[in-house]
């Protein structure tokens, strides 16, 4: 483990590993170096890259600085790009995704960019996020109901059925969901503006003028699949990309030789 420290001071812990052009991997929500489906996708990704995963604040070995803002997630990438050598191969997974657009809109050395199934919701395929989400969010981790908040990111953010929900809660992964409940606040704020139901407007991510590639999962729901249909039409220099039986949880077999070849 290596550690980083962001403009604002805060910790940044992350593990390099392989040989090649670097690359670093976002993680979506709950996602840490050790839980989640970066990290078994970056063992598969070392032989012809550098590749870099890391904490996100909030998170496992890294640090949780106040108050939150999406500009210091996106100074943390930047740190993270500083210790890889100046400019990188980006790729994000879910809300990660969403991160990874913001960071590189913003101007960060980034090479090329891999998105998989970014949690936008674009057209009328599903409901919106409750109006009042992220006001609840909130509210839960400050009342520390982090069995709550996971719930309600999981039903009405996720859209999983609330009976699923129900069986989450005895399974072994649960208590480690809980322990970093406060973060799902930070993943909403990243997307929830895209989140209403209504496409995206003229000119989103305009700056994002380097190759990207947007993936998605033949199996995964309509209204994910639609809302990256729209995505990588917006972007100026986009290819759309489906990866056939796959769902959100994408194998990282199926997904790695598809970076390797876009990042080659």
């Amino acid at each position: 483990m290596n550690k980083v420290t962001s403009k604002d001071g805060t910790a940044i812990a992350y593990d390099q590993a392989g040989q090649g052009p670097a690359l670093v991997l976002v993680d979506g929500a709950f996602g840490n170096r050790e839980f989640g489906p970066n990290g078994p996708l970056s063992k598969l990704l070392t032989q012809n890259f550098t590749v870099y995963t890391y904490d996100r604040r909030g998170r496992g070995d890294s640090g949780d600085t106040a108050p939150y803002a999406i500009e210091r997630e996106v100074e943390d990438i930047e740190a993270i790009i500083t210790a890889a050598g100046g400019s990188v191969y980006l790729y994000g997974i879910s809300s990660g995704g969403g991160l990874a657009l913001e960071a590189t809109n913003r101007g960060l050395a980034v090479k090329k960019l891999a998105l998989y199934e970014v949690p936008f919701i674009v057209d009328n395929s599903r409901q919106p996020v409750p109006s009042d989400y992220m006001a609840q969010l909130k509210e839960m981790i400050a009342t520390n109901r982090r069995g709550a908040a996971v719930k309600l990111f999981m039903t009405k953010g996720v859209n999983l059925p609330a009976i699923v929900v129900v069986m989450m809660r005895f399974m072994p992964a649960w208590s480690k969901l809980k322990a970093i409940a406060h973060t799902l606040v930070y993943d909403t704020m990243i997307v929830v503006d895209y989140e209403q139901g209504k496409p995206f407007p003229a000119g989103a991510w305009a700056s994002i003028t380097m190759p990207t590639l947007v993936v998605d999962g033949g199996k995964s729901p309509a209204w994910m699949r639609n809302a990256m249909q729209a995505l990588a039409n917006v972007l100026p220099n986009a290819k759309y990309s489906t990866l056939a039986g796959q769902t959100h949880i994408v194998k990282p077999a199926v997904l790695a030789p598809v970076l390797e070849e876009f990042f080659k």
